[in-house]
């Protein structure tokens, strides 16, 4: 049943080459402390951003119960995996054969003694579809001086290997573009240059499937889908309408947020990458790569993972195929999504049995959205307000981390750096159960908490907002003179490249 458009009509990952990398959603802890030495200079429009950003009220952490009350700090003398003296150990867990619990990793159980405390297989997969969202974060061109900002800065045969993630075992068959019909000025990236790529369009994530080793570890033939977020906490504010919009007569009561369904459904035929929606295109792969591996007698799954904005596009993406794909079990593993539709939009996904595990940090504001105010400042009544179509509500279980948790992250306020992907896996990695401390054996690289934040403590000496292309991007050619580079013709985004690949058995 497909969703009617718009009625408005590790180790650490290889820089990119061609993009200059400038933070996302957590502008450097620098930029909040004007005379630290490591000041990193961002584009007028990005320190407007932040000034916004910091000029949130602190009172709003009284009012949202953003648990800042801080923990005594621990000593980090005696941490060894972020000092140098540690920098030789892997990054890697082992790669267990998981697949006695393949449909429990999936959700069957509702990942009932699974999460608390939180058993290492699931810890495991959780980081790796949270590593496929922060690829979509990588590898993007947010480069506004580039012709190409706003699309992916390698073809899909090429993303994986070019972000150390084809250790995982999954193959990219095609990208995802959206648009939107209705104003989002800061929700889509767009060049200034009049010689763009696209003036609608923006690479809004991939579809992928394990290969054939990855899928007997797991015990499924899996497929992925990755979301795109975008924007920073403090723009929700200004640019999140907060308008439930009805998916039609067809569904009922069932009613979404306006601006995440128009990114999800919109399209144009005059446009190169949007003659169909980001809704059509991710369906039309879903379904093909279905029917290849059912023929082929292969149990299928379907996981679609996404942060921010990613994560609300991946429910809505999941409430599709299930209600278009009969017997395909559809699991949602969200990182700080916000809200996306009324109750009666979760009871429709709880009677599908789409499950739905988010990711949330407490401090983060962004999983309060839409109705930050008004939905945090009556739960007391939700035993009412919960039947109200007017009412967002949030779906499926939540795993709770908690910055303070962490010895290596600073304590205060940093709402930013809340809501910043790499924190959250960082803390997923380190987490053991809700009464327990923070795990010292976890392997994840802490350095990648800085790749666009800085969150680290400054013990560390890691760099705020480190991930970026040298000499922020541009390079020296044979006169002498700097420019922007040309990029490879393999990775030029094209229309006619976006074809299906062929399926392997």
């Amino acid at each position: 049943m497909a969703l009617a458009s718009s009625s408005i009509v590790p180790l650490p990952l290889p820089l990119p080459t061609y993009s200059t990398k400038r933070p996302l959603l957590a502008p450097c802890a620098a930029q909040r402390t004007p005379d630290a030495a490591t000041t990193v200079e961002l584009p007028h429009h990005q320190e407007q951003r932040s000034k916004s950003t910091v000029n949130l009220p602190t009172t709003l952490s009284n009012l949202l119960h953003l648990h800042l009350t801080p923990k005594p700090e621990k000593s980090l003398e005696n941490v060894a995996i972020a000092l140098p003296a540690d920098r030789r150990s892997p990054t890697e867990s082992p790669k267990e054969d998981v697949s006695s619990l393949c449909s429990e990793l999936h959700g069957s159980g509702d990942w009932s003694h699974l999460l608390n405390p939180l058993h290492r297989w699931l810890r495991r997969e959780i980081v790796k579809y949270g590593e496929f969202a922060q690829a979509t974060y990588d590898a993007f061109d947010f480069n506004p001086f580039s012709e190409y900002c706003g699309s992916c800065l390698y073809n899909r045969r090429r993303l994986f290997d070019n972000l150390g993630l084809a250790k995982n075992g999954y193959n990219v068959t095609k990208y995802i573009y959206a648009m939107s019909h209705i104003e989002l000025p800061r929700w889509l990236e767009r060049s200034i240059r009049a010689d763009t790529w696209s003036k609608d369009s923006n690479w809004m994530g991939y579809v992928a499937v394990s290969d054939d080793t990855e899928s007997r570890r797991i015990g499924c033939r899996d497929i992925v889908v990755a979301w795109r977020g975008t924007i920073a906490p403090a723009e929700w504010f200004e640019d999140l309408q907060g308008k439930l919009q009805s998916l039609g007569s067809d569904h009922g009561d069932v009613k979404v947020e306006h601006g995440f369904l128009s990114i999800y459904t919109s399209k144009s035929d005059a446009t190169r990458y949007n003659k169909s929606s980001a809704s059509e295109q991710v369906m039309e792969e879903i379904k093909r790569l279905v029917s290849f591996y059912r023929e082929k007698g292969e149990q299928v799954s379907l996981t679609i993972t996404g942060h921010s904005l990613g994560g609300a596009l991946a429910l809505l993406n999941a409430y599709e195929a299930a209600s278009a794909i009969p017997y395909l079990p559809v699991s949602v593993i969200s990182f700080g999504a916000p809200r996306v539709g009324n109750i009666a939009f979760g009871e429709k996904l709880k009677e599908m049995e789409v499950k739905t595990l988010r990711v949330v940090v407490k401090q983060d504001l962004v999983p309060k959205m839409p109705g930050i105010l008004f939905n945090e400042g009556i739960k007391k009544f939700e035993n009412v307000t919960g039947t109200l179509d007017w009412v967002y509500t949030h779906v499926g279980l939540e795993l709770g981390l908690d910055v303070r948790s962490s010895p290596y992250l600073k304590k205060g306020l940093d709402v930013p750096g809340f809501h910043n992907l790499e924190a959250y896996l960082h803390l997923v990695d380190g987490y053991l159960s809700s009464d327990t401390e923070f795990r010292l054996d976890a392997k994840r690289d802490v350095v990648l908490v800085n790749k666009a934040s800085g969150m680290l403590r400054e013990e560390l000496r890691i760099p705020p907002c480190w991930y970026q292309s040298a000499n922020k991007g541009l390079v020296c050619n044979s006169y002498g003179r700097w420019v922007q580079p040309q990029r490879d013709p393999e990775d030029i985004p094209s229309p006619y490249r976006n074809g299906p690949i062929t399926c392997h058995s």
